[in-house]
């Protein structure tokens, strides 16, 4: 006999123990991604704000043991080396495979910045890789600071041999041993008013908050569907 008993007019809802626990287990499931959901909704909205932020001013690119905020616009001058690139394998855009070009940039002070230029299309084959010349006459840099892109599941950056270096979302230390020297801790987003620049349609990582909250929306109707779907399993028709 179900322990709880409620009476609405000619039918009773009793809960029974095995459908309870089976629906208990996948209810707090589907709550749990939703809050998930939620939260990942408000990073993507702090993110967002913060991309939005970053061309309120312009700043100089600050010292390697204080970085500036993601997204924070700076300025800075120095050289290409146009002798060590890298290029950053299995990126898209508008759905063509192509490449992300990674250019140090030697300031004054001996102090190394990697400049993503933007990308590039793949070219006829993985063989055949893209001419990225740029000149070594002083720049004058301005763009975004951002992180290393990294990949939606864990790619291993092949060692490779030669330059450009093709490298499939490696990590700063990776690249400073490639190089042979210290990097800044950082990249800069070219801005797409510079020269010397490829496609740079720059936007904050993954989805939008919005797509975020609509997600969370989708597992707590679920929630919802499956504890009305257990309240009618578990009533039935009074006969007495």
């Amino acid at each position: 006999m179900p322990a709880l008993r409620i009476r609405f007019g000619a039918r009773t809802f009793a809960p029974g123990v095995v459908p309870t626990l089976l629906m208990l287990p996948v209810l707090a499931l589907l709550l749990g991604l939703g809050t998930w959901q939620l939260g990942r909704a408000d990073d993507k909205r702090a993110l967002f704000e913060a991309f939005a932020r970053g061309t309120d001013a312009t700043r100089p690119l600050p010292p390697a043991s204080r970085p500036a905020p993601r997204y924070t616009h700076v300025r800075l001058e120095g050289r290409y080396l146009p002798s060590r690139q890298v290029l950053l394998d299995n990126v898209t855009h508008a759905e063509r495979v192509g490449y992300r070009v990674l250019t140090p940039l030697e300031r004054a002070d001996g102090e190394t910045v990697l400049v993503d230029r933007g990308w590039v299309p793949l070219g006829r084959s993985r063989a055949e890789l893209p001419e990225v010349a740029v000149g070594t006459e002083l720049r004058r840099v301005a763009g975004r600071v951002d992180a290393l892109p990294r990949a939606g599941i864990d790619l291993a950056s092949p060692e490779g041999s030669g330059w450009p270096r093709v490298a499939s979302f490696p990590s700063m230390p990776e690249l400073e041993r490639a190089l042979g020297r210290p990097l800044y801790p950082q990249i800069v987003l070219l801005d797409a008013d510079q020269p010397d620049g490829y496609v740079r349609e720059w936007r904050p990582p993954g989805l939008p908050p919005e797509r975020h909250l609509g997600y969370a929306v989708q597992w707590y109707s679920l929630a919802a569907a499956l504890v009305v779907i257990w309240i009618v399993v578990n009533t039935r028709r009074t006969t007495d």
